[in-house]
């Protein structure tokens, strides 16, 4: 399409708006404009098609053959744009909130509180996509992120969820007796930690303990240290929104609390996007975590 070749669309709109009202005077209300500005775009368009498109009729106005032609294809127009532009509101309004969040985090802390949600806003479909890469919120469709970071990421909203409080653990069989008062006391063990999560390292030998390659052993994904440290093979670090279920059921023992702020599970959002549903989520996911 040459856009070069189509005149202006405000002075198209001024004429289908004459060609609707049959009124220069009604047309420049409808479009907040004057009498004259309508004028103008009409001499306008006539001058750009060499044709008359409006003759009057005493206090009156009607289409010449070519006014009623571009009318007709305008009306046309213009009612495509409308119902596309309606169709994509409703589209923003009743589509799924589409959510990326990391498979732990989904399925340790987000799923066992969704019931709620489900049970408040039955209106609201949300489709949680599990994922360990970061995702392209513009790129990917995304509405919201739940992500693990310091919340400093570029061209997007960060709003922190959950703080960066994180938590040793170990199967209860490891500590029969209970955990020391000092990390450092705990007894010699293996620890499992993920390659990623590595810059833990140096706080846990903040703490005192000495790591080396014959007492810690890499798992690729948080879900499989989880699941090691369940099954009693050894010592693991975790954000406690992860582990407090656990630990709350005895599944898993608390050893020792380490907090490292910045660090924590963000809300992350594009700049353009505050759809009314994702107000709702993001308010109630913050509710839920004041409640814990």
């Amino acid at each position: 399409m040459d856009w070069s070749a189509i005149p202006s669309l405000s002075a198209l709109r001024a004429f289908d708006m004459v060609a609707r009202t049959g009124s220069y005077t009604a047309a420049g209300r409808d479009l907040n404009v004057t009498h004259a500005a309508i004028a103008q775009h009409v001499r306008t368009l006539e001058g750009t098609f060499q044709t008359s498109l409006v003759t009057r009729r005493g206090r009156g106005m009607s289409l010449t053959p070519a006014g009623q032609l571009l009318a007709d294809h305008l009306q046309k127009g213009f009612g495509q744009i409308a119902t596309g532009v309606e169709a994509l509101q409703a589209y923003g309004t009743t589509r799924p909130l589409s959510v990326t969040v990391t498979p732990s985090f989904a399925a340790n802390w987000l799923i066992p509180r969704m019931a709620d949600f489900w049970q408040t806003h039955p209106d609201i479909t949300v489709q949680l996509v599990p994922a360990i890469q970061v995702m392209d919120l513009q790129h990917n469709n995304f509405d919201l992120a739940l992500r693990y970071g310091t919340g400093d990421w570029p061209g997007v909203k960060s709003r922190l969820l959950t703080g960066g409080d994180f938590w040793v653990v170990c199967h209860p069989d490891l500590l029969p007796n209970g955990p020391p008062p000092q990390l450092q006391d705990i007894p010699d063990g293996r620890w499992i930690l993920e390659p990623y999560m590595l810059e833990l390292r140096r706080v846990l030998e903040n703490a005192g303990i000495i790591l080396h390659e014959d007492n810690v052993t890499l798992l690729e994904t948080n879900e499989l240290v989880l699941s090691a440290s369940l099954s009693g093979h050894g010592f693991s670090v975790h954000p406690k929104s992860l582990v407090e279920r656990d630990v709350d059921a005895g599944r898993l023992t608390k050893v020792h609390a380490l907090s490292q702020p910045p660090l924590g599970y963000y809300m992350v959002t594009r700049a353009d996007n505050q759809s009314p549903a994702l107000k709702t989520f993001t308010s109630w996911l913050l509710d839920t975590t004041k409640e814990t």
